[in-house]
């Protein structure tokens, strides 16, 4: 079996978020992922939407045996177990949430289907709050 990283990033603005985040990692753990490093959680403020509640977020390099795609759905797995239903890649709005991970890079690979993108642009590349995430991380 090989083993492979991704980078994945955390957030959550509802519900005590950085108990949400400490809950998700736990969940990561607990489906055969290892955190290789993480970050430290920031605050920030909503992106893209308005909201008074403010994020709590983190990036988490990990290593897994997971594909692309089963890693997707482990992670939105994870999401739905923590009470999400709202789904931004369904409805194409963001509103508060419980949890969101997305996978931001899987390895060095360039990969695209309907529901993933790796790396995923707006985190890798346009949002300041996730370029900051991602630089503790090197």
């Amino acid at each position: 079996m090989s083993h492979h990283i991704a980078v994945l990033l955390l957030g959550s603005n509802k519900n005590n978020p950085k108990k949400q985040i400490d809950k998700a990692i736990s969940k990561i753990l607990n489906s055969g992922c290892q955190i290789v490093n993480m970050s430290k959680i920031i605050e920030t403020l909503p992106v893209e939407f308005e909201s008074n509640n403010i994020f709590c977020n983190i990036a988490l390099e990990i290593s897994t045996t997971l594909s692309p795609i089963k890693l997707l759905k482990t992670m939105k797995l994870i999401e739905n177990e923590m009470g999400r239903i709202h789904d931004s890649s369904y409805f194409g709005e963001y509103k508060d949430r419980d949890i969101d991970i997305d996978i931001v890079f899987y390895d060095q690979i360039s990969f695209s289907c309907k529901k993933l993108y790796i790396p995923h642009a707006k985190h890798a590349y346009e949002r300041e709050f996730s370029q900051q995430l991602l630089a503790e991380l090197k």
